[in-house]
């Protein structure tokens, strides 16, 4: 008598359904896609994001793109991830837990015992590079220098002047050496007083921006049109005037102060916030 031997297919794994979570996640946009639509969104382009977060403009082509190959490892690809999600107005801390859940876990789960810190690349300093630091200094020390001798010897293009140095006549007794001159530092320019800021145009809007930290700026007028793209650092400022309006976006709105149409806003937000604002003549109201 035959015996017939099962079928393979009884004894084949049954196929498992995936659940609605992991379907959501599949269907979800990836990191790259939520900052890119999110820079898109906020008007700004990649060479903006690149001089806001100090990211090469490569290296953000590449994130939007999910190519973290190009940052340099791990804990490099999380923090350009915080600080591209900083400057287009996202969750930075959601974007790099979903990083770790693609890329086997958080740090501590993946570094060996002892190790505290995510290696990468180490710069060494090139030798045999002039030294331009050390002979800028070396050479305003010999200005200094030569000039604090003519003044102490009384020289000056001609030969010798000063009394201190010619010979006394014979007989004549004691003379009297004429004090050597000091040069007089001359004070600073006051800074604009409060009634400088405040004439303005009735007319306009007028907005001067003074920096107090570092931060990117942009500016556009009525029509639209680019007034400023750029970053301003400590002491530096800029002032804007148009009949309509000024549209300003602001990488850094906790280093920007404010005057606008004559008036004393303060900052114009938080360290490291990214600020949009529209101001327009008369009472000072962000847009």
């Amino acid at each position: 008598m035959t015996i017939g031997k099962s079928s393979d297919r009884e004894n084949a794994p049954s196929s498992v359904e995936p659940t609605d979570d992991a379907a959501q996640a599949a269907d979800a946009p990836s990191i790259g896609r939520v900052l890119s639509a999110a820079r898109i969104d906020a008007g700004l382009t990649v060479d903006q994001v690149s001089t806001a977060t100090r990211i090469r403009v490569p290296i953000v082509h590449a994130v939007e793109e999910d190519d973290f190959g190009r940052c340099g490892g791990d804990f490099y690809a999380r923090g350009h991830i915080r600080l591209i999600a900083r400057a287009v107005g996202v969750d930075g801390d959601e974007l790099v837990a979903r990083y770790d859940a693609a890329h086997g876990g958080p740090p501590a789960a993946k570094r060996p015992a002892g190790q505290l810190i995510d290696s990468g690349p180490i710069k060494v300093p090139s030798r045999g590079r002039p030294n331009w630091a050390a002979a800028m200094v070396a050479a305003i020390v010999a200005v200094v220098a030569l000039i604090g001798f003519n003044l102490v010897s009384g020289k000056d293009g001609h030969g010798t002047t000063g009394s201190a140095s010619a010979p006394l006549p014979s007989g004549s007794g004691t003379g009297s050496v004429a004090p050597v001159e000091t040069p007089t530092v001359q004070p600073p320019a006051p800074a604009p007083s409060a009634a400088a800021i405040a004439a303005v145009p009735a007319d306009k809007v007028t907005v001067k921006l003074v920096a107090e930290g570092t931060s990117w700026v942009s500016a556009m007028d009525g029509s639209g049109k680019s007034l400023f793209q750029n970053n301003i650092s400590d002491g530096q400022d800029q002032t804007f005037t148009d009949p309509k309006q000024i549209k300003l976006v602001l990488g850094n709105g906790g280093a920007v102060h404010a005057y606008v149409n004559g008036k004393d806003l303060g900052l114009l937000g938080k360290d490291g916030q990214v600020v949009h604002v529209t101001y327009t003549p008369g009472d000072p109201q962000a847009g």
